[in-house]
């Protein structure tokens, strides 16, 4: 079934489930998003099933019939897995063959034996770059982990120097770059092209991962002045290795999609005519799947075989790559069932009406409304998923590339100021050996960097494109 029959279906199925006024759509919005506040903040309650309850509660708030809530909420879920679910395993494989062959460890080694003194800070955001397009963000700290803190250690650098730039290429790859599921699922939901999407994400991260990384490190250094903790240097996958892939081919496996789907966006630029063979071949091998299942497929290859992988151990370590994603795939779909919900309630059109009257451009609005989600939840793919279903609506009469910035102005303000309910920051804290204080000084002032940079970008990109 296609993508576009899905929704056909969903649509058939959810009529509006209420025709309550503003006011009453208002407070249903905010108690909604209140309930998956407590409950992940205050009782701990993982975001599936926070987003759950707070989908039914926004539904019985904003006084529709129960069945209409769960229609609307398992239809979106339904529709946002069918959309983005398959491009999350692809990426999970991919990771995962990079991590286990070796190959992030030959990128790594390399990339260090060619920088050193001033350089290695930029040497430390390319690497975080590359390695974090595949990888969500999470995998990507646990593979650069060791990495940092050797190199801070054995190169006599400031930690905060080496860390904050990895950190910030891992960031801004997760919140503007697809195929991240924050990015994915915000273009699915407001009907965005993902290759130009692509196009200005990478536009806005060079500046961006620049002064939040390299820039900004030199006063975090100062800021926060502690020695890599000897205790949480792990072993790396490739000292288990006997041999381990190259870096040419390790680096174009890892660009492979990234360059296919840039294609895709290029040809339609410039051929723009849907019927013209060429521009119809690029729409196949540019697509989201076929661009990840191409690059999955070379590899198992260029990666997996050549780390000396039998078919046996291809075969198990795809499989353990989709444990990790289970958790990311069911907050993903539950978010895409809040953000049905939120639709079917008539709280788009409210967003709609209300914003006619506002002066506040709708790009800056999108970064707002995401940075208060953000700042409630910790969880920036909440507040991508929440944020994105709220506006789309806006996108309605949007050109192709606003829509695209739509989609980066979120996940811009999804990444602000991460603090005590965001698990990144506890991961930062741990890893880094820091204290509270000092995880804030560094991690959440990086975090705000990126959020206001990324935004201010979006909005200036949209004064001239």
């Amino acid at each position: 079934m296609t993508r576009l029959s899905v929704e056909m279906l969903a649509a058939d199925a959810v009529e509006p489930i209420t025709s309550a006024g503003h006011a009453q759509l208002g407070i249903a919005v905010l108690a909604g998003i209140a309930v998956i506040v407590l409950l992940i903040t205050q009782f701990k309650l993982h975001a599936f099933l926070a987003l759950t309850i707070g989908s039914l509660a926004l539904g019985a708030f904003a006084g529709a019939p129960l069945d209409k809530t769960i229609v609307s909420f398992t239809a979106g879920l339904g529709t946002t897995v069918a959309g983005v679910g398959v491009l999350i395993a692809l990426g999970a494989i991919l990771g995962k063959l990079l991590a286990d062959s070796g190959g992030a460890d030959q990128i790594v080694d390399t990339i260090l034996a060619k920088a050193g003194g001033r350089a290695m800070p930029w040497a430390m955001v390319l690497i975080a770059s590359v390695i974090g397009l595949p990888l969500f963000f999470e995998v990507g700290i646990v593979l650069l982990i060791p990495v940092v803190l050797m190199v801070a250690k054995r190169g006599n650098y400031s930690l905060m120097r080496i860390g904050i730039p990895a950190l910030a290429g891992l960031s801004v790859m997760h919140g503007l770059i697809p195929p991240h599921p924050g990015p994915l699922v915000a273009i699915d939901a407001v009907g965005a092209n993902l290759g130009i999407t692509l196009a200005l994400g990478v536009l806005i991260a060079i500046p961006t991962v620049i002064i939040a990384g390299p820039v900004f490190s030199k006063y975090a250094a100062r800021w926060v002045d502690v020695p890599a903790p000897d205790r949480m240097i792990p072993t790396r996958a490739s000292e288990d290795l006997e041999k381990r892939p190259g870096f040419g081919a390790t680096l174009a496996t890892m660009l492979l999609p990234v360059v296919l789907m840039l294609s895709k966006a290029l040809v339609d630029i410039i051929v723009d005519d849907p019927t013209h063979m060429v521009q119809r071949v690029f729409d196949v091998i540019g697509s989201p799947l076929i661009a990840l299942l191409t690059a999955v497929i070379v590899g198992m290859f260029t990666l997996g075989r050549a780390a000396g992988f039998t078919k046996d151990r291809l075969a198990s370590t795809v499989e353990k790559s989709f444990a990790p994603i289970a958790g990311i795939l069911l907050i993903v779909g539950a978010g895409g069932g809040f953000k049905a919900t939120l639709i079917d309630s008539g709280v788009g059109q409210m967003i709609l009406d209300i914003s006619k009257d506002w002066s506040i451009p709708a790009l800056l609005l999108a970064w707002l409304i995401a940075v208060a989600i953000r700042l409630a939840t910790g969880s920036a793919t909440v507040a991508t998923i929440s944020a994105a279903g709220l506006v789309a609506p806006l996108a309605a009469d949007m050109s192709t590339t606003h829509t695209s910035l739509l989609v980066l102005a979120i996940g811009a303000g999804s990444l602000f100021f991460s603090h005590v309910n965001d698990a990144g920051f506890w991961l930062v804290k741990e890893y880094f050996g820091l204290d509270v204080g000092q995880t804030i000084k560094t991690w959440s002032v990086m975090e705000t960097i990126i959020s206001v940079v990324g935004g201010g970008l979006v909005l200036l990109l949209s004064l001239v494109i």
